[in-house]
């Protein structure tokens, strides 16, 4: 969406948007660091955020890349800066085009810093000379799709004080296709409100953004006394830039832009005291799982459920299909998911980081306390999960967690909903005055031992569906067909049957494969010989993946009693060296007090 128009629309209804802005790190953890707060604050609401551009190879390149990150994994419109110094037509060419492979609609033109090895700005051979050539070439390019952004200087720039050939050059980078304009940052309201006056009466359009400025007299009054105190400064900071934007708020102006310097406490703690960030932290959702604004994928509507605490690697292994979901599941087994050697779809961090976040198990009870951890809040991430458990757990927390206690590993779920309000603070999604529904669901790890018992229990209720696969593939099922069962979906005034989230059979054998790599990662973080490596190798190497659909929505708690005295037996026993083959694994478990073996003659086979 272009942002003229989510600023044109933050003035017609007086309802105040705000942005975030970005810089390229110097360095890879740098990077990553930026990426997990940049997922962290798309629940603050923002309207869009804006990354600056990288002068130079390697910069400009991760420019380009942060863009398709934010644009595509993380689901924010994002603005890339673009700018003359150092960028041959060519260049100015490739960063086009990466941007619109993105799906980013929106670009900020600037004229840029002249390198630091030169004292004064000069355009290089080939390039464009002014920002308004810039703007003028993009358009012409381009037409429409890309929404152009162009800068102001209330105070001045550092090779021009002159306001009066300011405000000359901004009207001719409007003229030339500027929709919004962007203005240094400042901390005097009453000279940028006085700045804004002026160009209202050139008809120019407005908006926000930061450099070199005059920090009036009552800020150094302010800080002085506090500054060698961190906690003191933030405080009173949040103080002083929330009368300003309040300022510039009652002045008619309803969006404010924030240069974040890649942090993300500051701009919460204001937002927070404005009374801007979205409540409870999650902003109004669209679909009940984050959208990608990615090239194509706007109107992307149906994903299956298994990745649904693993948005980017759902976004890579489907990034090279032609068409996306829109209204209806349609054949996955064409195109393909993307295979596992991909970029971003393994474990995440380095061997010694993933020992130090989940330790070094020894048995089956310490891997179950690691799940129960995650539930419990105390761990943001496992494997299997990029981020924390959401609140919509909350109301089913108490059995997950004894699941667990008991050897089930939970990997993923949710409770049934009926007919909750979209606006709902947990549940809601989609358009205003509709209602959301969804089937208790369940995804764990079953050792072998209590496959067929489960099944066997599963069979006795007609209302349940499951699939049950281990790593070697056998695949176990009562699904009635491949076809997609629908597990969330929302009725809404004016539009068909929304059916958001599914479950089906080819997705979950490409999730299958990557729940299973991502264990066998997690194992290969400890030594060959270790007691870790031992335990979590032989869950991958022998349990079974199991999903379980409840398809009476009615039904809050009953997906939990299938599982009534199961229990893994030998919790606390040390990982053995010796190693198990799929189909002779004779152990048995505690099932209603009785031990019972494994019976074959229980499964389902399906061909795959």
């Amino acid at each position: 969406m272009h942002i003229k128009d989510k600023l044109a629309e933050a003035q017609r209804t007086k309802k105040p948007v705000f942005s975030f802005e970005f810089f390229p790190p110097k360095t890879a953890q740098g990077v990553q660091n930026l990426y997990e707060r940049m997922n962290r604050m798309h629940d603050l609401g923002p309207a869009f955020v804006d990354v600056t551009w990288g002068a130079g190879g390697s910069l400009s390149q991760l420019t380009c890349e942060m863009v398709h990150a934010a644009q595509t994994h993380y689901g924010l419109e994002t603005c890339m800066h673009l700018t003359c110094t150092d960028m041959e037509k060519a260049k100015v060419d490739n960063a086009l085009k990466e941007a619109y492979k993105a799906g980013c609609t929106n670009i900020l033109a600037l004229r840029g810093d002249p390198p630091r090895d030169n004292e004064k700005w000069q355009a290089i051979e080939g390039g464009f000379h002014y920002a308004k050539d810039l703007v003028k070439y993009i358009k012409a390019t381009y037409g429409d799709h890309f929404d152009i952004g162009v800068a102001g200087y209330p105070e001045g720039c550092d090779d021009q004080q002159d306001p009066d050939i300011l405000m000359d050059h901004l009207k001719e980078k409007v003229d030339a296709g500027g929709t919004f304009i962007v203005t240094q940052m400042f901390y005097d309201v009453d000279n940028f409100l006085d700045w804004v006056r002026k160009v209202r009466a050139r008809a120019f359009l407005r908006r926000a953004k930061w450099s070199n400025c005059h920090v009036p007299q009552h800020w150094h009054d302010a800080l002085e006394p506090v500054k060698n105190d961190d906690a003191a400064v933030r405080e009173v900071g949040k103080d002083l830039v929330a009368e300003m934007c309040r300022r510039i708020m009652d002045a008619g102006i309803m969006s404010l832009h924030f240069y974040t310097m890649n942090l993300a406490q500051a701009t919460r703690m204001v937002l927070e005291e404005l009374g801007l960030a979205s409540s409870n932290g999650t902003p109004t959702k669209t679909l009940p799982w984050r959208q990608s604004l990615g090239l194509k994928r706007r109107e992307e509507d149906v994903r299956p459920i298994f990745w649904k605490n693993r948005n980017n690697s759902y976004i890579q292994r489907t990034q090279d299909w032609d068409e996306f979901p829109n209204g209806r599941w349609g054949d996955s087994r064409s195109p393909a998911f993307g295979e596992l050697d991909a970029y971003g779809i393994g474990l995440k961090g380095s061997n010694e980081q993933n020992i130090k976040l989940w330790g070094k198990p020894e048995t089956l009870k310490d891997v179950a306390s690691i799940f129960i951890r995650y539930l419990e809040n105390d761990l943001n991430s496992l494997p299997w999960s990029e981020s924390a458990v959401t609140s919509e757990t909350d109301s089913i927390k108490g059995e997950l967690i004894e699941l667990n206690k008991r050897g089930l590993l939970t990997i993923t779920s949710q409770p049934s909903v009926n007919g909750e309000k979209s606006n709902h603070p947990i549940h809601g999604w989609g358009p205003s005055s509709g209602y959301v529904y969804q089937k208790a669901y369940l995804e764990l790890l079953i050792a072998p031992e209590l496959v067929a018992e489960l099944i066997s229990r599963i069979d006795q209720d007609p209302e349940m569906t499951f699939y049950a696969v281990n790593q070697a593939g056998d695949l176990r099922t009562n699904s009635p067909s491949d076809g997609p069962n629908a597990v969330t979906w929302g009725v809404f005034p004016g539009k068909e049957i929304v059916q958001p989230t599914i479950v089906e059979t080819i997705s979950f054998l490409a999730w299958k494969d990557e729940a299973f790599r991502l264990g066998s990662d997690w194992a290969n973080c400890h030594l060959s010989t270790s007691p870790s490596r031992q335990v979590i190798k032989g869950i991958m190497d022998n349990w079974y993946l199991v999903n379980i659909v409840h398809n009476d929505f009615h039904s809050t708690h009953g997906i939990f009693r299938l599982f009534d005295g199961m229990q893994v037996n030998g919790m606390d026993d040390p990982a053995k060296m010796a190693k198990h083959t799929n189909g002779d694994h004779k152990a048995t478990a505690e099932l209603n007090g009785s031990h019972k073996p494994d019976d074959p003659n229980v499964f389902k086979e399906v061909n795959t």
